[in-house]
């Protein structure tokens, strides 16, 4: 069964300084329709206004991943990090036993990227960073996995994720030994798509919609406009 996550359904706050939508309860917006999914707790789409940021805080006991769409992060950590993310690149922080971090905007312009939260299937291991540019010429590139396998970023989770460009018509199938026991969150990064499966009528999707896949062995997507970009997470 797929099921959709309007873009315009999400918790939305306009602080300001930030403009923020929530896929799942997080901070002021709670829906116990939408609690997570799997092993993802946070989808949050974030755009900061220029010389703004989030200040020092504290994590622990969640993967947390970032993903630039325009503009540069200016990260901190305790840790020791000191990093710019730019447009484009992906950052994962184990946050582990416990770590403290601060983002911020240093240009000119807006900053719009999302922050993913991912819960481990470890506790309390040391906290780590690790920031990367991907090579996505080819379409299909794998972001996430538990063994860091394809030059991928590690993840401590029994899942994948894939950023997929241009799709023009595939089918995803879940590679798993128990047919229907894996799930899977599309989340649209910008463009029109039809999704489909064995279970549900194709519908359009479009940027910023998500779409979670339960008791299903495959699901369709088909480009509906010259450009796309998807984030798909296979997921326990």
């Amino acid at each position: 069964m797929l099921t959709l996550r309007k873009a315009n359904e999400r918790g939305h706050f306009n602080h300001g300084w930030l403009d923020t939508y929530h896929s799942f309860s997080f901070a002021g917006y709670y829906d116990e329709r939408f609690m997570g999914f799997s092993a993802l707790r946070v989808i949050n789409e974030d755009r900061v206004e220029p010389s703004q940021g989030f200040g020092t805080h504290s994590h622990k006991d969640m993967e947390i991943l970032t993903y630039v769409l325009s503009g540069s992060i200016a990260h901190k950590d305790s840790m020791g990090n000191e990093e710019r993310v730019p447009s484009g690149e992906f950052q994962i922080m184990s946050a582990g036993s416990g770590v403290t971090h601060s983002e911020f905007n240093l240009l000119d312009e807006p900053l719009h990227f999302y922050q993913i939260w991912i819960k481990p299937n470890e506790l309390g291991i040391a906290p780590r960073y690790e920031q990367r540019a991907f090579d996505t010429s080819k379409g299909k590139t794998l972001i996430l996995s538990p063994n860091a396998e394809q030059d991928s970023l590690k993840v401590y989770q029994d899942m994948r994720l894939w950023l997929y460009r241009d799709i023009a018509n595939e089918t995803f199938s879940f590679d798993s030994g128990k047919e229907n026991s894996r799930r899977a969150y599309i989340q649209v990064v910008r463009g029109k798509l039809e999704i489909g499966s064995s279970q549900t009528k194709p519908f359009t999707i479009e940027t910023s919609d998500g779409v979670m896949c339960c008791a299903e062995s495959t699901f369709s997507l088909k480009g509906l406009d010259s450009s796309n970009e998807v984030l798909i997470f296979d997921l326990p």
